[in-house]
């Protein structure tokens, strides 16, 4: 039986401001941040949202495509200025009144000094003293404005994501110092941000601001960490759907605005397959613009796993929703259809309050693509553009969820995003990598839940099987008034395959549209089997060198932990190594093993060779105890190396390994370490 049950609430609502007229400062910014009526609003004040990052600069003409998919991301920069005898290399600069809206960097090394220059002034105005947003100087920043990412190690590696508004009145730049005699460091960066007309009166972010806003970004950040508390008018429905059956829900008459909508799905079989093939349809005021499965409506994805964030959510097992606003003037109808074979028992809760229409005011839209045996290579001359969405007329760009079956066995996602706004001929948004857009860094990824979105879903260690992307924009929303058409490169560690599927979220007018959309009957199809773990072998009794801490090292060398999955199967114990880059003759790394009680113990190790890897000594309790030439033309494993026997102390051996030259054929100094097997000699 299907039924349908009104409630009446108390309705409350957040206000948006506008900065029309007046300066904009830094409260302005931090109050539409969290104001719910700015999501479905055109700007009162125009702008265009950009983005600069540090992406490989020979990609500088589509038209060329020689080097289009050029994949050296980590080393674009504008220019190099010299400053007060500093060598300062500028990675953004700006020259109209804006707002930076976003902030994301990464890198091996935070050692560095970070400069930002307001309004042409001759000295900073703001100085982060490394590499290193978590060094930003604000107390106040909490997780809702500044996101730590999955790979980040305190003064090692990793990095985060910055969402404090930096509004400058006329200009902007920030720098990068490096530290004397660093050089073929990667930097990655992106910064996102809004470009007024010079008209604009903006307040420029200063220390002086900082101070007198900090109680207003601590507030923010709590905010955005925080449940949305809804009230207002609750229409249900429930019943169980036949395989083709529908359930439709007209919600209140009048000027509204939906704030809230909660689906539940019980006793079925298969969560994560019940609710992709559950299809939300919505229209308001006569016309349907959204029509998306239920578990990519939501952000979740293949699988519908759990979701945190600001405006979608899923518990993984029972419940899923969205909060984005979607306001109507008249009329709004929800229908949820099961193209299943199975039935459906669902219940459906969509909370409206009043809405005062305005020539603002705009229509919440979502769309689905999907494709499958999409072609994904290592190599960028080779590679191409996927078309992720291609939105036609008035809106504003709020987010986008991708889903994916990654049949190949290492990572799928290097390639950029291309965002192109109103006919650009060149991108205005060029990223660094899929992980990057979706603010994370170092892949593979591990599941990681933010306000603005995360992975929902990333099975294995090796990237292989079942992935899932969520992303969803604050301050760093892209307004558009024809078309906005988004792009992504189809570049992997290794040849392969996958399937995609895409979800984006936005406001238009009831005539913009979403074109090239697949028919959500392809939802239908069954989903592949979770692949098994090629990371799961292991050499036997081995200790792996990606499990441990370093001891200590010579200043100059970098260390990653690198999966090797994109290589020959089976040679890596765990998938990964430790490697270790950036030095040269004389570096050093110093690592303890450990053994379950002390005594005399054969060591055997297992290592890399490839054509940038250097000569090595190793040492066991500082004694010399061989040698390694760790050069080969391809990348391989080295086989089993016995260092002889030691004695260890207070439960371990310390390993140490030296660099002491290259072969002539190398083209480096790198090494790399998979593990150790520990034999007690009685």
């Amino acid at each position: 039986m299907k039924k349908i049950v009104a409630i009446i609430a108390l309705m409350t609502f957040v206000v948006g401001c506008s900065n029309s007229g007046k300066q904009l400062t830094i409260e302005d910014l931090l109050d539409e941040m969290v104001s719910m009526e700015s999501l479905c609003e055109f700007p009162s004040v125009e702008y265009r949202q950009m983005q600069i990052s540090s992406h490989d600069r020979r990609s500088d003409n589509p038209q060329t495509k020689e080097d289009w998919f050029a994949n050296n991301d980590g080393f674009g920069i504008i220019r190099t200025d010299t400053i007060d005898g500093r060598i300062e290399k500028v990675i953004f600069e700006e020259n109209h009144p804006g707002v930076i809206t976003r902030i994301w960097i990464t890198t091996h090394s935070p050692r560095s000094t970070v400069r930002f220059y307001f309004d042409g002034h001759l000295a900073p105005d703001w100085i982060i003293p490394a590499y290193d947003l978590h060094r930003f100087g604000l107390a106040a920043l909490g997780e809702g404005l500044l996101n730590t990412h999955t790979s980040y190690e305190v003064g090692v590696k990793g990095g985060s994501t910055l969402f404090l508004p930096i509004p400058y009145g006329r200009s902007c730049k920030i720098t990068l110092e490096e530290p004397k005699g660093w050089s073929g460091v990667p930097r990655y960066f992106q910064a996102n941000f809004r470009r007024y007309s010079d008209d604009v009166q903006i307040e420029s972010f200063s220390v002086e601001v900082a101070k007198r806003a900090s109680d207003k970004i601590a507030e923010t950040s709590k905010i955005l960490t925080s449940p949305i508390c809804v009230k207002g008018r609750t229409t249900m429905m429930d019943g169980v759907l036949a395989s083709g059956e529908s359930l439709s829900l007209d919600l209140p008459k009048g000027e509204r605005v939906v704030r809230s909508i909660v689906v539940r799905c019980k006793d079925v079989e298969n969560w994560g397959e019940a609710t992709r093939r559950l299809i939300v349809r919505m229209s308001f005021d006569g016309v349907q613009t959204v029509c998306v499965p239920l578990s990519d409506f939501v952000g979740a994805g293949m699988g519908t796993p759990e979701v945190k964030s600001r405006w979608l959510n899923s518990d993984g097992k029972e419940s899923v929703g969205a909060n984005w606003l979607m306001p109507y003037r008249n009329s709004a109808t929800l229908a949820i259809e099961n193209i299943a074979d199975n039935n459906a028992t669902v219940e459906v809760e969509v909370v409206t309050t009043r809405y005062n229409w305005n020539e603002r005011s705009l229509y919440f839209h979502s769309s689905w693509r999907s494709e499958y045996g999409l072609a994904v290579t290592n190599n960028h001359k080779e590679c191409y553009d996927w078309r992720f969405a291609t939105l036609k007329g008035r809106g504003v760009y709020r987010g986008d969820m991708l889903t994916l079956f990654n049949y190949a066995k290492a990572w799928y996602g290097e390639g950029d995003e291309k965002i192109y706004v109103d006919g650009e001929e060149f991108p205005s948004h060029f990223g660094t990598g899929t992980e990057d857009y979706y603010n994370s860094s170092w892949a593979p990824v591990v599941p990681f839940h933010t306000p603005f979105g995360g992975a929902p879903r990333a099975d294995l260690a090796s990237s292989k099987g079942y992935n899932t992307w969520v992303r969803t924009r604050a301050l760093d929303a892209i307004p558009f008034k024809e078309s906005l058409v988004f792009d992504l490169e189809m570049i992997s560690w290794v040849p392969g395959t996958v399937d995609y599927s895409t979800a984006v979220y936005w406001y238009g007018d009831l005539n913009s549209v979403a074109e090239g959309i697949t028919d959500v009957v392809e939802a239908k199809r069954e989903m592949p089997e979770p692949p098994a773990d090629p990371s799961k072998f292991v050499i036997s009794n081995s200790v792996e060198f990606e499990a441990l801490e370093v001891v200590a090292k010579s200043e100059a060398l970098q260390v990653d932990r690198q999966g090797m999955l994109g290589f020959p199967d089976g040679v890596w114990s765990g998938g990964k190594q430790v490697t270790c880059f950036g030095g040269s003759t004389g570096d050093w790394i110093r690592i303890d093993l450990p053994v379950e009680e002390d005594g005399v113990y054969n060591v055997k190790l297992h290592a890399t060779k490839a054509a940038d890897y250097g000569k090595v000594q190793f040492l066991l309790g500082g004694k010399k105890a061989g040698v390694l030439d760790t050069y080969f033309a391809a990348v391989g494993n080295s086989g089993e190396i016995n260092l002889g026997s030691t004695k260890s102390e207070n439960n371990k051996i310390s390993l140490e390994v030296r660099i002491i030259g290259k072969n002539p054929k190398s083209l480096g100094y790198m090494f790399g370490l998979d593990c150790a097997v520990l034999e007690k000699v009685e």
